[in-house]
């Protein structure tokens, strides 16, 4: 047998895999072949969207399902034995394995992260592959796992459910760092894993593990919004079955393993509502707190009364946005996340939707308004003489018409886009939500004639608007369309069809911004949710240019220096995060007590009085400027031109015009050169949007990154039927060529080139794709008639 002539996949079943299962490895249950372990990231192009290339591992290698223990790079024999190590390696850091093997067939290179010697890295034989037994023990050193009963813990089986679901990679990361931390010891955790990543499913698995196990018996999992509580006890936990209650109405009962409960139903602001004091404060192994950044971070706050009655519990937090202020911290209480997944790499991975913003400027917000001499509000007051800015508007000033104008914006996106896509319109409070659900419906009489609940106001004093919440999220239900809210939606809210985000609130917390954008990020193929939109009127997409926006949390609260004193009030006076209402889950707002002072001592208008929102209208409001906000490939606002941009990419990739031409004319396939461009963060269709749609690609790029004069694609096809190029073909293939052409003029050289365009009208005519590709004599004849054709296209080109 020659080696040199087998394929990959040929070296894979020819000498690999019986080389694993010589070692004792069990083809069914511990080797997975070619494993793609991310989805592929979305590239979206106006409306259209499409996939990049997964992740994928030639083998991993598990201990039991899903503890991986080993990867495999393989290469044909072409390679050397060495040639697989560093994708490998790569894959290993992003898969958290210890051990990592390349092969060519001839042997493995082993490279081994848990050495500590000289002896990182050997070459073994075919037949001298390691033992299950023996990388499980490298597997136990990687991960510190020193005890019988660590072992004992940290290998019980994962939750399977007799269906193809399992666990995405982080999420399998994310469960064995935590049990594996659990077993070691460790009794506060944290756990950053962004919005939409599946961070219940997670919990489920780490605590059906743990309990399974024995290590935990009786379970706690904390949560501060009946939502939240609701779609644990109705999604993953429901496998929990009779062995799992939820605490209601202040009720307790000690015969069960796993409770569900909010905060607020076990703790109360007299001793008597303390109800989880019932419980003894070791009835509780283990605490999971959902959402933990909204309360248990603070040292005062309910979460951490009743975190502290449990301290002898493992206290496990979940969180997408750890907060870390001067006042609260998570990384304080749980010290630094086991494991981070962030927003970026969601995106990247494919497992979390992309998306576009649009930021609208109008002429208040920018300019300010101040009133002229005079002027009263709706009630007949004349109003303060000063600048109101966009941080007065909808707080402390309203003006209808700006109200209004956002309203007119947000249906004219729509009506553009799709006026059934879910759109969730973020307010300042709850009046401003009720006036942009009267303002939506205004300019949207067709769809709420046709149904009242196509715009719904959806805050924590509406009953109505709460009751629509689920049919909101329910992917299923084509009501309500558009939510108006303040803070009941910014958390919690698994609203997986979401495809537009309108920002006219002023966000001023990084958590809190995180936690809104978490609304669109979820994914649902089946309805067509790949990406999502945000309309920022209140330039809060600013916070997108912030480090902490997907960094690391950073701990800033002193711990041990001594705190000046009479700097804490300046402190709180200059912070303007939100102080949000437990029960409603609304901002409250909070105003100085009137103090009556002696009128001779103090005129009227010096009196410190709680301020009152102030109603105008009579105000020319008016779109200053409307411009889409473009990222480059990792996740940061292009600060220079577009076209600047996209030049100094193609110029990364290709140094001189003459570079680019050899390539675009040498490759059998345009639509490769374009994919990478597309990797390399050119983004092609706001090219066309600001250069002309009916331009090819290639003279876009001569003409953004070399000043070359771009042609049209029709003036391309046209000079190619001039030059009498088909008549060497017989008459049915010149048909089907000058169709083809016809196709590139109207849509572009990537669908010439796909041989499904021969099932699409008017080339189908022409007969079925056999009967079409025999007109040329072979395949082989056909494509390179489309070489041709290419060549035709781009022929006497600089």
């Amino acid at each position: 047998m020659n080696k040199k002539s087998l394929s990959e996949r040929d070296i894979c079943s020819k000498f690999i895999t019986p080389a694993l299962e010589k070692a004792g490895w069990d083809k069914q249950l511990q080797i997975l072949e070619e494993v793609s372990f991310t989805d592929g990231k979305i590239y979206v192009r106006g409306k259209i969207t499409a996939r990049g290339t997964r992740k994928r591992a030639d083998y991993i290698l598990y201990y039991k399902p899903n503890i991986p223990i080993a990867i495999i790079e393989a290469k044909d024999n072409n390679h050397s034995i060495r040639a697989g190590i560093q994708q490998g390696l790569d894959y290993a850091q992003i898969l958290d394995i210890p051990c990592v093997f390349s092969s060519n067939g001839d042997g493995f290179l082993f490279h081994d992260r848990t050495a500590t010697d000289g002896n990182i890295e050997t070459e073994i034989s075919l037949d001298d592959f390691p033992t299950p037994e023996q990388l499980w023990e490298k597997y136990k050193k990687y991960k510190g796992i020193e005890t019988p009963e660590a072992e004992r813990i940290v290998s019980q089986d994962y939750y399977f459910d007799g269906t193809n679901r399992k666990p995405r990679y982080y999420q399998q990361i994310a469960v064995n760092r935590t049990v594996e931390a659990i077993a070691n010891g460790q009794n506060r955790i944290l756990l950053v894993m962004a919005t939409g990543t599946g961070k219940t499913y997670t919990a489920f698995q780490i605590i059906h593990r743990l309990w399974k196990s024995g290590a935990k018996k009786r379970i706690l999992f904390l949560a501060d919004r009946n939502a939240l509580i609701d779609q644990t006890r109705r999604g993953d936990f429901k496998h929990f079955k009779d062995k799992m209650t939820v605490v209601k109405h202040r009720q307790i009962d000690k015969s069960f393993e796993i409770y569900l409960a909010l905060y607020q139903g076990l703790s109360g602001t007299d001793e008597a509502a303390n109800v989880y004091k019932q419980f003894s404060r070791d009835f509780f192994d283990l605490i999971v707190i959902d959402e933990c950044h909204r309360g248990s971070a603070k040292d005062d706050s309910s979460w951490r009364e009743i975190l502290t009655y449990f301290q002898n519990a493992t206290h496990i937090g979940l969180t997408a946005t750890p907060k870390e202020t001067n006042e609260a911290s998570n990384s304080e209480y749980f010290g630094d996340p086991v494991y981070t997944y962030s927003l970026k790499q969601g995106i990247d991975d494919g497992f979390l939707a992309p998306y576009r913003v649009v930021r609208i400027a109008l002429n208040v917000d920018a300019e300010g308004w101040r009133p002229e001499q005079g002027k009263t509000d709706k009630d007949g007051n004349e109003i303060e003489d000063r600048i109101y800015n966009r941080k007065d508007f909808d707080k402390n000033l309203v003006i209808e018409e700006r109200t209004d104008a956002v309203a007119k914006k947000v249906t004219e996106f729509l009506k553009g886009y799709d006026r059934f896509a879910k759109t969730i319109v973020f307010c300042v409070d709850i009046d401003h939500a009720e006036r942009m659900r009267t303002a939506l419906a205004r300019h949207n009489p067709d769809l709420v004639s046709e149904n009242y609940k196509y715009i719904m106001q959806i805050t924590g004093d509406n009953d109505e608007g709460k009751r629509e919440l689920d049919n909101f999220i329910n992917p299923e239900e084509k009501y309500p369309v558009i939510a108006t809210t303040s803070e009941l939606m910014t958390t919690g809210v698994d609203a997986q069809t979401c495809k537009v985000i309108v920002l006219d609130s002023n966000i001023n917390s990084m958590t809190k911004f995180k936690q809104i954008i978490g609304r669109g990020t979820r994914i649902n193929e089946e309805y067509g949710k790949l990406y999502f939109t945000i309309l920022d009127f209140r330039n809060a997409t600013d916070l997108f240019a912030d480090p902490q926006f997907d960094g690391e949390p950073i701990r800033i609260k002193p711990v041990t220096e001594a705190i000046n004193l009479g700097d804490i009030i300046d402190e709180e006076e200059e912070n303007t995060e939100p102080i949000i209402d437990i029960e409603s889950g609304e901002e409250i707002e909070i105003t100085p007590p009137e103090i009556r002072y002696p009128e001779q001592e103090f005129p009227p208008s010096t009196v410190n009085e709680p301020r009152r929102k102030v109603y105008v209208n009579g105000v020319d409001v008016s779109v200053l400027i409307s411009r889409e906000l473009h990222f480059d490939q990792h996740g940061k606002p292009i600060t220079t031109s577009l076209k600047d941009h996209t030049k100094e990419i193609i110029k990364e990739q290709f140094a001189s015009l003459d570079d680019f031409l050899n390539k675009w004319k040498g490759s059998d396939r345009k639509e490769a050169i374009i994919a990478e461009l597309v990797e390399q963060g050119v983004m092609v269709e706001a090219l066309y949007e600001a250069v002309d749609k009916q331009v090819d690609l290639f003279d876009l790029i001569c003409h953004v990154a070399y000043d070359q004069p771009p042609m049209t694609r029709k003036e391309r096809a046209n000079n190619v039927m001039k030059r009498n190029y088909f008549t060497k073909y017989g008459d049915q293939a010149r048909k089907v060529l000058e169709a083809l052409l016809d196709k590139y003029a109207d849509q572009g050289i990537e669908n010439i080139e796909n041989i499904q365009i021969l099932t699409v009208p008017p080339i189908n005519e022409f007969g079925s794709v056999t009967e079409i590709i025999k007109a040329f004599g072979s395949r082989e004849e056909y494509e390179k008639a489309i070489k041709e054709l290419e060549n035709e296209l781009y022929r006497n080109i600089a």
